[in-house]
């Protein structure tokens, strides 16, 4: 049903009087007029959703409708603003996915930088890659360290010096 404003302007007032016949016309008028006009502007799968939540708005804002005026600009003014409401939920979402591929490729360049950091403490002893690795990488204390391995502080001082030089010098050279 393809309805005239003058039609959809009388069925609004009757509607807001209380007549549900009047009301449920209304709706299927409106429906119609609402799937005409987000056909242009949204992905098919997501036209009946913004209709129903378009339709939703009308319901609830039906009392503040003024039947001295035409129905139709009313009804646009309501879908605009849905429309609107839903672009920014698209924007969203689409920042979050965004954010989520950022977090992912990060983890990734972790783990990768890891691997690295790992091949490059084979080639060091034993004790200065652990070294390094408890005060540089975890943030322990040179005491911590000291007690963890039941090495000397001095000598934990002396492995994370040299072993980081002797890191230096594979980079440099590669």
């Amino acid at each position: 049903m393809i309805a005239d404003e003058a039609t959809l302007t009388r069925l609004a007032g009757l509607a807001q009087r209380g007549d549900r016949q009047a009301y449920a016309a209304l709706l299927e008028a409106a429906r119609h007029w609402l799937l005409r006009f987000y056909r242009r502007r949204v992905l098919p799968q997501q036209c009946e959703d913004l209709v129903q939540d378009t339709l939703l708005s009308v319901h609830r804002k039906l009392a503040s409708y003024d039947p001295a005026r035409p129905f139709t600009p009313w009804l646009g003014a309501i879908a605009r603003y849905r429309f609107v409401d839903h672009l920014r939920q698209v924007y969203r979402g689409e920042e979050a996915a965004i954010e989520a591929d950022i977090a992912a490729e990060s983890e990734e360049d972790a783990v990768a930088a890891r691997v690295s950091l790992e091949r490059l403490f084979e080639a060091l002893p034993a004790a200065q890659s652990r070294a390094i690795e408890l005060v540089r990488i975890e943030g322990l204390s040179v005491a911590e360290a000291s007690q963890s391995t039941g090495q000397s502080e001095s000598l934990i001082k002396v492995n994370i010096h040299r072993g980081l030089k002797r890191l230096a010098a594979m980079i440099e050279r590669a």
